[in-house]
């Protein structure tokens, strides 16, 4: 007979997990796509390495907050990657300029969000969720231990991305040699 193992997790997908924001992305062959905006809509999971005393993977009036701040803000922003090799963006007087080519953009710095990404992809838009959620839920609740944190990230009803981030084991160390494409894990403190 199997055994099972149990796990627990927390699956929070509120209305209120959203964000309207605008774009573009540059794609793999150089062209890009027209400025446009999306109504995104977040859900986030988290699962603990056990259950605290009260039988909780963690308290839903805790985590909530959090994972709206994040999405908040992005609210109302034009979200601008700077790691992108074909983009040129700086802040001038004011103003974010985006360069692409021989075109320009230029945006109230108000408006703007530098994200720290390669592109403005959902896929790259849910590990920024994930990572500054994660980060959250660590400085306001020190004692929770995840095992994983994953963002799903809805662009429009029925295309969505996920970014998952698993704690590894020292056991499971050894076998990411094994993966075909390249891991580097990230550290959060």
């Amino acid at each position: 007979m199997d055994t099972f193992h149990e796990r627990f997790s927390n699956l929070l997908d509120k209305q209120y997990f959203n964000f309207a924001a605008a774009h573009f992305l540059i794609f793999a062959d150089g062209t890009r796509e027209p400025l446009h905006g999306h109504n995104y809509r977040a859900e986030l999971e988290i699962e603990g390495e056990d259950l605290d005393r009260a039988g909780l993977v963690a308290d839903f009036i805790q985590v909530k907050p959090l994972f709206k701040r994040a999405c908040d803000a992005l609210d109302h922003k034009v979200l601008l990657p700077t790691h992108c090799a074909a983009l040129r963006v700086a802040r001038e007087g004011g103003s974010v300029t985006a360069r692409w080519r021989d075109e320009r953009f230029s945006f109230p710095e108000a408006d703007v969000v530098l994200l720290e990404l390669e592109n403005t992809s959902s896929e790259l838009l849910a590990r920024h969720l994930c990572d500054e959620t994660l980060t959250l839920l660590q400085q306001a609740l020190p004692r929770l231990q995840l095992r994983r944190i994953a963002v799903s990230l809805s662009e429009s009803p029925g295309q969505s991305a996920r970014c998952e981030r698993v704690r590894l084991s020292e056991s499971d160390r050894p076998h990411l040699s094994t993966l075909a494409v390249p891991f580097t894990p990230r550290t959060f403190s």
